[in-house]
């Protein structure tokens, strides 16, 4: 073996080793038992196990079939897991995992019996290897709309948490890995095991990035943890906040948070506090919906107000600001939304 030889070597089975043992980590190893982990584990194992089966295989051509079947049958379950450790963090429920796993499992059991690589390699390369790319590729769009949203937060420039940001690389560097096994017939058959080491190590430096002190595996921060407010005065505070919507507060360009809790007599952590856990939102973010509710009614009747003026009548104090903040609540420029509404 040449020095260059060597060296794709090392590059090309440093992902699949370090692949192994990250996803031990995540199973074993673990601060806090999230389940979710447990998904992302087998995600990097069996990842991993397509990629020591193409290294060896791209290094040594003669290896034996039935580790070449192994690799292959691995593949089955990446789109599977993938889906199952994105659905995990993005809904409360409890994953329905069997449906997603024992029938495939079961099925590529079955097929390798009966079908074995040994006996039936055109078979496993002309209908089953691209079968399983079909459905593994499928569960990757599937997967898609639990990031959608952390895209859409990316296009209207909202900011975006850091577990949002983990998701998103996981995704990405999935996809990433399919497409170059994918082409590999267009490229080179090491290119997916590169492909891996690649991304592996950006995760792993999201993972340095963070600090392991404050979260396990990107879990956020729980920012009022032991501070729970009592039921009376989230009771009090929603009560007022309706109040504080049918005065129409929120119309004075300068309303500020220290208004608003004076407004409900308590204090402006606790209003904080409250909007950020119960609402998801911050004040600002509140009040800008509410001026924005407030502009598109006043776009949608006929009046003599200029676009600008009703900016300004609905809160805003400048003409720049209304209009980027109706663009990413409405997803259209308060002119779009006028014509629109009055035809």
């Amino acid at each position: 073996m040449t020095d260059s030889s060597q060296l794709l070597f090392f590059f090309s089975a440093l992902g699949a080793f370090n692949g192994l043992l990250l996803s031990v980590y995540f199973a074993v190893n673990a601060k806090k038992k999230i389940f979710s982990n447990y998904f992302l584990s087998l995600l990097l194992l069996v990842l991993s196990v397509r990629v020591i089966k193409s290294v060896f295989f791209y290094f040594n051509p003669n290896l034996s079939n039935i580790y070449i079947q192994i690799g292959l049958s691995a593949l089955i379950l990446i789109g599977p897991f993938l889906y199952l450790f994105l659905k995990s963090n993005s809904e409360n429920q409890k994953s329905n995992w069997g449906i997603h796993i024992l029938p495939f499992l079961i099925g590529i059991c079955v097929v390798g019996t009966f079908y074995s690589y040994v006996d039936h390699r055109i078979i496993w390369i002309k209908w089953i290897v691209k079968a399983i790319y079909w459905q593994w590729f499928i569960y990757i769009v599937v997967s898609f709309k639990y990031i959608q949203p952390i895209l859409k937060k990316v296009k209207i420039k909202d900011s975006i948490k850091k577990i949002d940001i983990w998701h998103l690389s996981i995704y990405t560097g999935t996809f990433c890995i399919w497409l170059a096994y994918y082409i590999a017939a267009y490229t080179s058959y090491i290119v997916g095991a590169l492909s891996f080491t690649f991304i592996l190590y950006l995760m792993g430096l999201l993972l340095l990035f963070k600090n392991s002190k404050t979260s396990t595996f990107f879990q956020e921060k729980e920012k009022y943890k032991n501070k729970e407010i009592d039921n009376d005065t989230i009771a009090h505070i929603a009560e007022n906040l309706s109040i504080l919507v049918k005065k129409e507060l929120y119309l004075k360009p300068n309303f500020s948070l220290e208004e608003a809790a004076k407004e409900m007599n308590v204090s402006k952590h606790v209003l904080s506090q409250y909007l950020n856990v119960m609402l998801g939102k911050s004040f600002t973010n509140l009040i800008n919906e509410y001026r924005i509710e407030k502009a598109k009614e006043l776009l949608e009747i006929e009046s003599n107000l200029t676009v600008e003026g009703i900016g300004y009548d609905s809160g805003f104090s400048s003409k720049s600001t209304f209009f980027s903040t109706f663009k990413k609540i409405t997803g259209k420029t308060p002119n779009e939304y006028q014509k629109m509404s009055l035809k």
